[in-house]
């Protein structure tokens, strides 16, 4: 495409720009990209007015009127839910007699999952999208605009365009070529896989688990989840994030790519694990519970998944951000990154020299993690399964 045969938009929501279109942008089988994930948010009431997450989504339309690139994109009122916390920057600059809110958000609502934030078939119009992001915040005097948990192919593109990498740290799980999960508990140090052993075994204890997807989940199981959801929600974050009607409506648009993880107690729903089905990942994000019965948390949520994970072929396991106890459960240790655009030239040389120290320190932390990873370590000594 050459100059001048595109143009590019602000749309009012994702909901309000055709499926088909958006869903051909490419968006690498990460199912929080799709139009029927970023639409339910919209639908539901999660993201919206009143929520502090209006949606923008900033699309360039080709020749012919369909549209060519897009950007999942908000204005956000406030710095939650976001998973890459950026409030001391925000307080830095209120203090400095600058106003850091509104900003622009381009992300998954709510999901520290990586994928791609540029969606387009067309390489050479990032920079455009990038650039138009950074005109939207001139324009109307926004703050900054923030990328967050991009994937990996995509950085170079934020930073070709001068934008400010932020690293952190994940704990993801890499399928080996593992047949099942015995041959993953092989893979690991004696004690460990020992250890991993009775906790599934204590975990599944007087306890059924059912993993649940597309039409087998039923509305009461949503309601179940709800309880769950809520009780987790309250306890991490003051409320929840998503209303009762965004389950039912991943449910309706999106069920095979839904795997809900469920325990039962004589028949009645205890606990339970949501999770999504990318083309390449299984991405764990919510969890609940309304018993407390010992490493049911780590069955459900990553011993489930990983389960789960080689049975569908899948390349690995996203188990959502922090939580350095998924290291002793095989998860590893992954860098994510996020691109920051900041309008105001000082607070933006500020944050750069801020983020130059956080890198050398996160760089320590990987280091430190990768050598505390359950694995048999390589060489005569190692033990054998």
């Amino acid at each position: 495409m050459s100059e001048g045969e595109f143009v590019a938009k602000v749309g009012g929501a994702v909901g309000d720009l055709p499926q088909a279109q958006w869903d051909a942008l490419g968006q690498e089988g990460n199912p929080f990209m799709r139009h029927a994930f970023l639409k339910a948010m919209e639908d539901s009431g999660s993201v919206g007015e009143g929520t502090g997450w209006a949606p923008l989504p900033i699309v360039i339309e080709g020749p012919g009127g369909g549209i060519a690139a897009a950007l999942p994109a908000y204005l956000k009122q406030h710095s939650q839910g976001e998973y890459v916390f950026d409030h001391a920057w925000a307080d830095a600059w209120h203090r400095a007699g600058g106003s850091y809110y509104p900003k622009i958000q381009i992300a998954a609502p709510f999901t520290p999952a990586t994928g791609p934030r540029i969606l387009t078939p067309h390489p050479e119009l990032a920079l455009p999208l990038l650039r138009a992001v950074e005109s939207l915040c001139e324009q109307n005097g926004l703050s900054s605009a923030h990328a967050t948990f991009i994937e990996p192919a995509q950085v170079p593109l934020f930073e070709q365009a001068g934008w400010l990498l932020r690293e952190d740290i994940q704990f993801h799980w890499e399928n080996r070529g593992y047949t099942d999960f015995d041959a993953f508990l092989g893979a690991l140090s004696s004690a460990k896989r020992k250890n991993l052993r009775k906790e599934r075994a204590k975990a599944q204890e007087g306890v059924d688990i059912r993993r649940l997807r597309g039409s087998a989940i039923t509305p009461e199981h949503w309601d179940a989840f709800w309880e769950f959801y809520q009780d987790t929600g309250a306890r991490k974050w003051g409320q929840p994030y998503l209303t009762r009607e965004a389950f039912t409506l991943l449910g309706e648009t999106m069920g095979e790519d839904v795997l809900l993880v469920m325990a039962f107690v004589d028949d009645e729903p205890v606990a339970g694990a949501l999770n999504f089905i990318g083309a390449q990942a299984l991405y764990g994000r919510y969890w609940g519970a309304l018993v407390d019965k010992p490493f049911l948390h780590f069955e459900l949520c990553y011993y489930q998944a990983i389960d789960a994970a080689i049975e569908l072929g899948l390349s690995r396991v996203e188990a959502g951000a922090q939580g350095g106890h998924k290291l002793a459960r095989g998860y590893e240790p992954v860098r994510t990154v996020s691109a920051h655009y900041i309008a105001h030239e000082g607070l933006r040389a500020a944050i750069a020299d801020y983020l130059e120290q956080e890198r050398a320190g996160m760089a320590r932390d990987e280091l430190w993690l990768g050598e505390r990873t359950p694995f048999r370590k390589a060489g005569p000594a190692a033990d054998k399964p």
